[in-house]
């Protein structure tokens, strides 16, 4: 298929693609005419870069899961070198997700400090949310590792290693 045809069925430009190509992310075959042409399973590979990037992994992160695409496995994250880009993506939302927490209960102490007993009246924004832990000043800040976030609200990734 041309170009336009793969770009028309994942969804994307054909500046992307040519993008992917210029990047080593997608190869295609020169006709005789120099058009570009593409296989079936180009449909695959640019799908898995689409949702990769769209789940916030950058265009140098999906190359193991095309390279493992393009070996011939059915899923582009069942290789180790995917594993290994997904765990370290987890560690790096995990480590956001930490950061967040820690401002938020900055926040709140400070709201705190400003409104003593922080009482919620129900006309104000949050009011009846149960969020006592990050409000209170002084509460331990727990550290949480991949998984324990949230009060579980982020699943755990398989065989995690436990936390301290």
């Amino acid at each position: 298929m041309r170009i336009g045809e793969l770009a028309e069925r994942a969804g994307v430009s054909p500046r992307s693609l040519r993008y992917y190509e210029q990047q080593g992310l997608l190869s295609a075959r020169r006709s005789s005419n120099g058009y570009r042409e593409y296989d079936e399973s180009d449909v695959r590979l640019v799908a898995e870069i689409r949702a990769l990037l769209a789940s916030g992994f950058t265009l140098e992160d999906t190359r193991p899961f095309v390279d493992c695409l393009r070996a011939g496995h059915q899923e582009g994250g069942c290789c180790p070198e995917s594993v290994l880009v997904y765990r370290r993506k987890l560690a790096e939302i995990d480590a956001e997700i930490r950061a967040l927490i820690e401002r938020r209960a900055e926040v709140a102490d400070q709201l705190a400090r400003v409104r003593p007993r922080c009482a919620f009246t129900p006309e104000e924004p949050h009011a009846g949310t149960d969020d006592r832990e990050l409000r209170r000043p002084g509460a331990a800040r727990r550290q949480a590792g991949t998984g324990r976030l949230l009060g579980g609200l982020v699943p755990p990734v398989p065989d995690d290693p436990p936390g301290p």
